[in-house]
């Protein structure tokens, strides 16, 4: 088992519950566009890859109607759905334990920064890191692995074999893999077994405690 000493966290489905806000507000969006969802849980592949992308691929929006879609999504999700939003029960204790071990952490979100920087405030998470990465409002962090190189910048980690991406959706493990890192898929999110495998995925912890186990062995 390597060695790691930098831990790079996804956000949304890894440390909170955010899908309850993110649902709505994508369902607020689509409706708009006339588009009426009668499900939500329908929409949960919105919850982790940009948005931009999921009304794209999902809805075959143009270019254009997609960045309209995002805007109306951010009206409500920056009212209401950020709120609608809790940190998985252990996610702080577990993170305050890896610091306590040693390991440096940082985050790595496809969110916007400035929504990262309310949820991590609402819910005292902030502490914990040693490092933000998040999408920036430039759009100039467009895809996971651009955010994850961000971060591996800021940090200055020369050897990538000392850093391992932990997220719960297959975009967090492909980014991980384009980036040159390791990764650990997080079953209580919103990715399925088979996703992060199928992904590549290094390991899998089932919970808290299991990936506690597994970055003890590690470090």
């Amino acid at each position: 088992m390597k060695h790691y000493r930098y831990l790079l966290f996804d956000l949304d489905g890894t440390l909170t519950d955010s899908a309850p806000g993110i649902l709505r507000s994508a369902a607020y969006a689509l409706e708009h566009f006339g588009i009426m969802v009668s499900d939500l849980d329908t929409l949960y592949p919105f919850v982790g890859p940009p948005l931009e992308d999921s009304f794209i691929e999902f809805y075959n929006f143009s270019e254009e109607d997609a960045h309209r879609a995002v805007e109306i999504y951010h009206d409500r999700y920056e009212r209401i759905g950020v709120y609608e939003n809790a940190p998985y029960d252990g996610a702080a204790e577990c993170l305050h334990r890896l610091r306590e071990m040693g390991y440096i952490l940082a985050l790595a979100t496809s969110k916007p920064i400035d929504m990262t920087d309310v949820v991590l405030d609402r819910f005292g998470l902030r502490r914990y890191f040693d490092f933000i990465g998040a999408r920036d409002n430039e759009g100039l962090m467009h895809t996971k692995a651009d955010v994850i190189d961000h971060v591996t910048a800021s940090l200055g980690i020369k050897d990538k074999s000392e850093a391992v991406m932990i997220g719960d959706r297959k975009y967090d493990i492909q980014g991980a893999k384009a980036t040159g890192l390791d990764s650990i898929g997080v079953l209580f999110g919103y990715g399925s077994r088979d996703e992060l495998l199928t992904a590549g995925a290094d390991h899998l912890a089932e919970d808290y405690d299991s990936l506690l186990r597994l970055l003890s062995d590690t470090h």
